[in-house]
């Protein structure tokens, strides 16, 4: 029978290493032709929206899809697992925790391809819920030493930096402007919900990368043109999703400045069929939208590991 997991339990099994073993995995397969994976669809009525990605993991045997919800009263995320050969349920996942650490997991691999070895300071836009992850997976690929945090509401800033400090035994600390966040930092991240860019492209330094995690439709901009235009390497997750939801390369795009070739794919640096940074000064930058086979490659392992545990609860179905 078909399993499901709540919250609570997803959270006793989830661990960041799992997730970017995942990750990488789902990528791989993307990239040789082993995995499908589409667009995001979206629903909309007047008070909430429903999002669907969808796809498949051939050689893990599954299809499925990631369902969520967003609206003022909450945002609700479930993952759905078949069988790829006959179709049969496999499980049903609550994937709040799981799209967060997925999300976080793709920042950190990307970073391990793009990022400078010695990257030891980070600025992060954004303090919430997502921000952890993209720091807990910096913090296991690449040398972190410190994490300079900013969110426009400065209780949150500090709180943020409180308690990430806490969790992954960096110094973390609150920057005072946008500004202070991008100067002197090897990476930045933004992971928000910013309609218009966070900061200003001037502002990177030589040799830095870039996880631009937030902005998931068209209407969305964390970075600006001047960052897209330094950027020497333009990696996203996949390029069919990018081109249809990716509003930070939008603009460049429509105006010639990017080309669609020159977008790579996360699962092309990871299998080394296309390059990375070609030099230690040069920009990059991953923009990350997401995709429905980081959620099942994740749901695969999990279901797993509930069953060996036996954690879940059984579906009449």
């Amino acid at each position: 029978m078909a399993l499901y997991l709540n919250e609570a339990e997803v959270g006793k099994l989830l661990t960041m290493d799992l997730a970017l073993e995942a990750v990488e995995s789902a990528h791989r397969a993307h990239a040789a032709g082993r995995a499908i994976d589409m667009p995001r669809q979206r629903t909309r009525t007047a008070t909430s929206t429903l999002h669907i990605l969808q796809g498949a993991l051939l050689e893990e045997g599954v299809t499925g899809y990631k369902a969520y919800t967003t609206s003022r009263e909450a945002n609700r995320f479930l993952v759905h697992l078949f069988d790829a050969a006959d179709g049969r349920p496999l499980a049903v996942l609550a994937a709040d925790a799981l799209g967060m650490m997925r999300t976080g997991a793709a920042g950190g691999l990307a970073a391990r391809c793009l990022a400078r070895p010695e990257s030891a300071t980070v600025g992060v836009f954004g303090a919430g819920w997502q921000a952890q992850s993209q720091i807990a997976a910096l913090c296991r690929l690449r040398p972190i030493e410190r994490v300079k945090l900013y969110c426009r509401d400065e209780e949150r800033r500090r709180a943020g930096a409180a308690d990430f400090s806490r969790r992954f035994g960096v110094e973390v600390a609150p920057a005072a402007n946008a500004e202070e966040a991008v100067r002197g930092s090897d990476i930045v991240v933004t992971i928000t919900s910013s309609s218009h860019p966070v900061f200003d492209g001037d502002w990177l330094e030589e040799g830095a990368h870039v996880t631009a995690a937030g902005s998931n439709s068209l209407i969305r901009h964390e970075i600006d043109e001047k960052t897209v235009r330094r950027a020497g390497v333009v990696c996203v997750d996949g390029r069919a999703t990018a081109l249809r939801e990716a509003g930070d390369l939008l603009p460049a795009l429509e105006k010639g400045r990017l080309q669609e070739g020159q977008l790579v794919e996360l699962g092309e640096l990871l299998t080394g069929t296309r390059s990375g940074r070609s030099d230690p000064s040069q920009i990059t930058l991953f923009e990350s939208q997401g995709m429905a086979i980081q959620d099942l490659a994740l749901a695969v392992r999990l279901v797993a590991l509930a069953r060996q545990n036996g954690l879940g609860s059984e579906l009449p179905y």
